[in-house]
């Protein structure tokens, strides 16, 4: 839901490349397509006009960008106005998983409240739009109206209950269920999102696929062939079509 410039700076520092300037464009909550998801129930017409100063503009990210990186500063909420980006930790060994697929709507950036750094990166799967929210102007509102403090605690919980289902995933379900609740989650959010529940381009890779729900990369890929032959799904490259969601349901 929010970031900074000072991401770009250190990306830039790391990476030894010339600054580019990301674009910026005036972000309007009242005429965002993802206002009911990102909005808090009950923020009242006086406070609409604060909300959008808050979030003074949205930033583009170009497909492969890093948002922020693990270990810079946090000082900026982000939330997805267009396009995906998937969240990724790195072991100490320098192994990466991927820990998150974000779709129009989510937020991004809570991880880095707890420390004052963030504790994984973020990085766009296609050209992508965010949202920029300063976390110190978004406390100050909190304190002032109650609609935004309520949907910022909702925010958190709802990471908390997705993390913790996620572990559910990894820890008792099989290669065919893992998959299969994946697909389900990305159909129910696109959904959300007014687009279709059974047809959609997955931009993660199968090896971001398979890093997420802690699988190699060949079973990922055996298990949609698999899905393929049973008539559940057809999996075009990155496009799937769910033709069985119940068959789905019931693996």
């Amino acid at each position: 839901m929010l970031t900074s410039t000072d991401v770009t700076h250190t990306t830039v520092r790391r990476s030894g490349r010339t600054p580019t300037a990301s674009p910026r464009t005036t972000a309007r909550c009242s005429s965002c397509a993802m206002r009911h998801l990102c909005m808090p129930q009950g923020l009242s017409l006086d406070d609409l006009p604060k909300l959008e100063a808050l979030i003074c503009n949205a930033r583009s990210v170009r497909r492969g960008e890093s948002l922020y990186r693990a270990g810079d500063p946090f000082d900026t909420l982000y939330a997805v106005r267009s396009g995906s980006l998937k969240t990724v930790m790195a072991h100490r060994d320098g192994r990466e998983q991927v820990t998150g697929l974000r779709l129009a709507g989510d937020p991004l950036g809570i991880d880095g409240i707890s420390t004052d750094f963030h504790t994984w990166s973020a990085t766009a799967l296609e050209d992508s739009s965010v949202c920029i929210i300063p976390y110190s102007a978004l406390k100050h509102m909190c304190r002032e109206t109650s609609a935004m403090q309520d949907r910022l605690h909702r925010l958190m919980s709802d990471q908390l209950i997705r993390e913790s289902s996620q572990m559910m995933v990894l820890g008792s379900l099989s290669a065919d269920e893992r998959v299969a609740a994946f697909l389900l989650d990305v159909s129910n959010r696109n959904g959300q999102r007014g687009y279709s529940y059974a047809e959609f381009n997955l931009r993660m890779t199968r090896e971001d696929m398979g890093s997420y729900l802690g699988m190699t990369l060949e079973t990922v890929s055996r298990t949609l062939s698999r899905f393929q032959k049973r008539g559940l799904i057809d999996a075009q490259g990155k496009l799937i079509r769910i033709i069985d969601l119940e068959g789905l349901r019931h693996l």
